[in-house]
């Protein structure tokens, strides 16, 4: 019984998370294919790129609130295990939709909308890190890295140790994702926040 709660926990957070809201809110919107523009990305980021603010807001909000509402959803039928398995599964569906042959987004605001579903505090612990560092180096994806860096360490820190590894595992996988970023970091060739590629 336990293990198909948790089963059903993982199924729900990934279907969640593997909807594309990027895509949906761009294709309502008019714009070119979102996957044919900037980095070919299906996220908050990408979206900015088509000179649409609203739409990247509203991208975001709703990357974010899918990974909450899973999580939340899954904690009150089987508890806080289920949450997190639901905060895993959102986050996977995302980077891996099904839908779109397993080519997602980076993951960072399904990343913030599941740790406010688990553990709000940490939510704003990473939100002022990633502002911070975006208002001094003007890099959305050094922003993601720098918080999600600290975010483990910050939920160990605090007394949360299981959720101090999953979010170890999730900030792996957001590193992995943003591998590209890293090399064009590295080679002083990453765009800027605002910039079009």
């Amino acid at each position: 019984m336990l293990i198909g709660i948790y089963i059903a926990a993982l199924l729900l957070g990934y279907l969640f998370g593997s909807i594309p809201f990027g895509l949906i809110l761009t294709k309502i919107a008019g714009t070119e294919d979102l996957r044919s523009i900037g980095s070919g990305n299906i996220g908050a980021t990408n979206v900015l790129r088509t000179g649409r603010k609203g739409l990247a807001a509203a991208t975001l909000l709703l990357d974010a609130l899918k990974g909450t509402a899973a999580v939340i959803i899954a904690s009150s039928f089987g508890g806080a295990e289920a949450a997190m398995l639901a905060a895993l599964g959102a986050f996977l569906g995302h980077l891996f939709p099904v839908w779109l042959k397993f080519k997602g987004g980076k993951g960072v605001a399904v990343y913030i909308g599941v740790l406010i579903g688990l553990f709000w505090p940490g939510a704003i612990v990473f939100c002022l890190l990633w502002l911070a560092t975006a208002v001094t180096a003007r890099y959305s994806s050094l922003s993601a890295l720098v918080a999600a860096f600290i975010t483990p360490i910050f939920l160990w820190w605090f007394g949360h140790p299981a959720l101090a590894s999953l979010f170890a595992v999730l900030t792996l996988l957001l590193f992995w994702m943003h591998r590209e970023n890293i090399k064009r970091l590295q080679a002083g060739t990453e765009s800027k926040i605002g910039e079009k590629k």
